[in-house]
């Protein structure tokens, strides 16, 4: 399989979902007061979203490995393109909520390729290159808030970045089919290799797997419990929609800048204690958003936060497929499963929360999901110098 037409068809795609896994706390304020959706069923969204996710990486890891994974990946992606339009369509939130969740499912399928096609690709280099691939998948979520601002300037409404999206992702799913058709060409003749699914509970009875999964949920509930509260905490808190956006950006910025350069730390660092050096970052950085005041010092917290977590998750996930790289598929299910749940927790909990006492408040769950991922990390870490 040629690396180089493979390889960008991933990066761009992991780009798009960048934009696309951010795009829901982007646009939320915006969905909440057209579809008249309370906190809790703004929650909801979030939940059903990562519900899906979990699904996907469910199925996703067991069984995309009996497939051609550059077929897979154009008809996943084209599904994708079709839901994602769907939601836009909405003028109900409980429909709304469907499409979300079933994007969910063929998104986290979509990663799960991704992980593997990368691992597989690139074994020689492969904490470098997940490392790139996930900063092309941060690079998208930093681009995310400019992406709807400039959309805006053209038609204030929620659905046209969604709408723009779903025809990038319909590119993205042509070029990968013509892709899949030169490799199927090439590769006619040659035997065919033997197409298996994968089981979790084998790799779940392994304590460092177990721990992947902890230390996934504890990463899920940060990142996605900020990126999909952030903005609605910030207006809460009198800042002007462009201006949360704006202080969201600085946690994208950061989480990007991380998973560009965290590799490089690794001549210097063993993985294990960069690992607590991240998660350390990380649970700084959280605590500094919710006790900060002022737009520069939230933005500088949100900015070390993004800067612990951006290479936090393909340094966790790299170290696992490194002691198992022929359980890829199954191995980037299990964090991802751990995510979606820490997604679940966090982003339901939230506005669950602040349906009670306001959104003030109830942001208190992310630094409390910090304080998690920090602890699993530590186990985790000693774990895998274990396994050195």
């Amino acid at each position: 399989m040629s690396r180089r037409p493979v390889t960008a068809i991933i990066f761009g795609g992991f780009f798009l979902f960048g934009m696309l896994f951010i795009l829901w706390g982007v646009l939320l304020p915006e969905i909440a007061a057209d579809l008249e959706m309370s906190e809790t069923v703004s929650g909801a969204l979030f939940l059903l979203f990562s519900l899906g996710m979990m699904l996907g990486a469910l199925f996703g890891g067991k069984y995309v490995s009996k497939f051609d994974f550059l077929y897979l990946l154009a008809w996943l992606c084209a599904v994708d393109a079709v839901l994602v339009f769907g939601v836009s369509l909405m003028t109900v939130w409980q429909g709304m909520l469907l499409m979300v969740f079933l994007t969910g499912v063929v998104s986290s399928a979509v990663i799960t390729i991704g992980h593997t096609l990368i691992a597989q690709l690139y074994a020689e280099k492969r904490f470098a290159m997940m490392g790139v691939m996930d900063f092309m998948f941060s690079l998208g979520t930093f681009a995310a808030s400019f992406y709807v601002t400039l959309i805006y300037t053209f038609s204030h409404e929620w659905q046209k970045p969604l709408q723009f999206l779903t025809f990038l992702l319909l590119c993205v799913s042509a070029y990968t089919f013509m892709i899949a058709g030169q490799h199927r060409k090439l590769s006619k003749g040659k035997p065919a290799e033997k197409k298996s699914s994968l089981k979790y509970m084998d790799m779940l009875r392994q304590p460092v797997f177990l721990l992947l999964c902890l230390v996934s949920f504890g990463y899920g509930a940060v990142e996605f419990g900020n990126a999909n509260w952030f903005v609605s905490y910030a207006k809460n808190d009198g800042y002007d929609g462009e201006q949360a956006r704006n202080l969201l950006a600085c946690f994208t910025a950061g989480m990007t800048l991380s998973r560009l350069i965290f590799s490089w730390f690794l001549r210097y660092y063993s993985v294990y204690r960069l690992m607590m050096i991240l998660a350390t970052m990380t649970l700084t950085g959280a605590f500094g958003i919710k006790l900060a005041a002022g737009s520069v010092t939230i933005g500088s917290f949100n900015f070390l936060l993004g800067l612990g977590l951006g290479g936090l998750f393909p340094l966790v996930l790299s170290a696992a497929m490194n002691v198992d790289p022929s359980k890829g598929p199954v191995l980037s299910g299990i964090s991802l499963i751990g995510n979606a749940i820490g997604v679940q927790v966090a982003s339901f909990a939230t506005g669950f929360w602040a349906s009670f006492q306001g959104l003030h408040i109830a942001f208190w769950i992310i630094p409390l999901a910090s304080i998690w991922l920090w602890s699993t990390t530590w186990y985790y870490s000693r774990q895998i110098k274990l396994q050195v």
